[in-house]
């Protein structure tokens, strides 16, 4: 068992650390809003810091799943900073889903302080937080994750290591790539059946048992008939990896024609004020343009 430190108890944060709690490891939180981290050690026990810097302090392995770039540099630099607290020999993992030039960048200071740094975003939605079935994909030094994985094995259905620092968000962003492409044309699946007079849910019973079939079609496909948008990751936290794969795709020279008119349909559908729907949502955005 391990001193384990976790920053950031959003959706997807909250049910982790948990698990971590429940595995028999000695569990601190921070979080922003302290009030979650109070909620989270009343039911889950452990401590709450009120800093960052804190929470690290005597750990072995310190996470943090928070909102982007600039979150992240905020929980680790600076004088309250997870770093500031923790001494050679630890590891700080970080879940969120971030750019690989962040990862490289906090990578090369915490090396400066003899801290390792895996990056591990993750796949797999609130459910899979919750069940404790994360796709997790990693990047850093071998011995490092070789350290961390049993810990991360508590909420993983499958945890990699792809390669050196940022090989993990390289991967997550493959990730959305995949996932916004397979949104759109479940979406304009069930539009299509949905116009042509056809049951969906019959539709579907048929279709995913062939080649059609995919995660998106089995989890979501009944909520998205029913008009129902609240059920995983919002339409903003979509635009913002969606903007990362842009920006990666732009500096390795590759072209993602599907990802970019898909993106621009999220644009849309925060514009119908669904910023915070999930992102199979855009089949909304087809039904208000019928």
């Amino acid at each position: 068992m391990a001193n384990l430190t976790f920053l950031g108890l959003g959706v997807m944060g909250y049910p982790m650390a948990g698990h971590l709690a429940r595995a028999g490891h000695k569990v601190t939180v921070y979080n922003r809003t302290a009030a979650k981290a109070e909620a989270w050690v009343a039911e889950h026990g452990g401590r709450a810091a009120a800093t960052p810097r804190d929470a690290a302090d005597d750990a072995d392995i310190v996470l943090s799943c928070v909102g982007n770039d600039d979150d992240l540099r905020a929980v680790c630099t600076g004088d309250d900073g997870a770093f500031a607290g923790m001494s050679g020999d630890t590891i700080f993992v970080d879940h969120t889903t971030v750019s690989a030039e962040v990862t490289r960048e906090l990578g090369a200071i915490a090396a400066e302080r003899d801290i390792a740094f895996v990056d591990a975003p993750i796949s797999g939605g609130q459910a899979g937080a919750e069940n404790g079935q994360l796709s997790i994909m990693c990047g850093g030094d071998p011995a490092a994750y070789d350290r961390v994985e049993p810990v991360l094995s508590v909420y993983a259905k499958i945890c990699r290591r792809l390669g050196d620092s940022g090989a993990g968000q390289i991967t997550k962003a493959a990730n959305q790539i995949a996932i916004a492409g397979l949104v759109q044309g479940l979406s304009e699946a069930l539009h299509f059946a949905e116009k042509a007079g056809l049951d969906g849910r019959k539709v579907v019973e048929v279709i995913s048992q062939g080649a059609a079939g995919s995660w998106q079609m089995q989890n979501r496909h009944e909520t998205m008939l029913d008009d129902q948008f609240d059920h995983g990751f919002a339409v903003n936290w979509m635009r913002k990896d969606l903007a990362i794969c842009l920006a990666a795709a732009d500096e390795v020279g590759a072209s993602l024609p599907v990802t970019a008119l898909v993106d621009q349909f999220y644009k849309d559908v925060q514009a119908m004020g669904g910023g915070r729907w999930d992102t199979s949502a855009l089949i909304k955005r087809l039904r208000a343009l019928s």
